[in-house]
């Protein structure tokens, strides 16, 4: 950086990390980002050697291609839960099927690391829904108790008579004399 590089604007990073939060509140952010990383363990686990001294452990399995695929579309719905939070159903129940094919094919799902992660990522994928948007407030008057006479509950309808109408349609209110009881006959 030089002394002829502009600095940034005053409150830039305060600005865009309240961008990030908008953006990622209105998606399933954190279901997105468990199911993309529970693809990369189910990857890298079965292409693993582990060197122990002169000794080489190949973790290599005859599944090597299922767990790559299976590595690859976890980390497809990560990223599309992030950016097509319509899909959210489907990835997360897809997810949760990957999750469980992974146990066999590869290395029980990434040593239970990459199955847990597509698991609990695909059940917050799906149970995630858009938030409700903001209500517009009402009009600000007098609160409560600052002189505003309460407002009384509305009475039921009353017919000619005075005796109030009955929206009973089991026939079983005591104004029909059936004592909460229901007839047989």
């Amino acid at each position: 950086m030089s002394a002829e590089t502009p600095a940034a604007a005053s409150g830039q990073f305060t600005r865009r990390r309240q961008q990030f939060r908008a953006w990622r509140g209105d998606r399933p952010f954190w279901a997105g980002l468990y199911v993309l990383l529970s693809g990369l363990p189910i990857i890298y686990f079965p292409y693993f050697h582990l060197q122990v001294g002169h000794l080489t452990l190949a973790m290599a399995t005859t599944a090597g291609a299922g767990s790559l695929i299976i590595g690859v579309l976890l980390i497809v719905l990560g990223i599309s839960l992030w950016f097509q939070k319509h899909v959210r159903t489907f990835a997360g129940v897809a997810a949760i099927l990957l999750a469980l094919v992974s146990l066999p094919v590869s290395n029980f799902g990434g040593f239970i690391m990459g199955f847990l992660l597509a698991l609990v990522g695909g059940a917050m994928a799906v149970a995630w829904v858009p938030g409700a948007p903001p209500q517009p407030e009402p009009p600000a008057g007098p609160g409560p108790g600052e002189g505003a006479a309460p407002e009384a509950a509305p009475l039921p309808p009353q017919a000619a008579d005075g005796v109030s109408k009955s929206y009973d349609l089991s026939g079983t209110s005591p104004a029909n004399e059936a004592n909460g009881r229901h007839s047989a006959g």
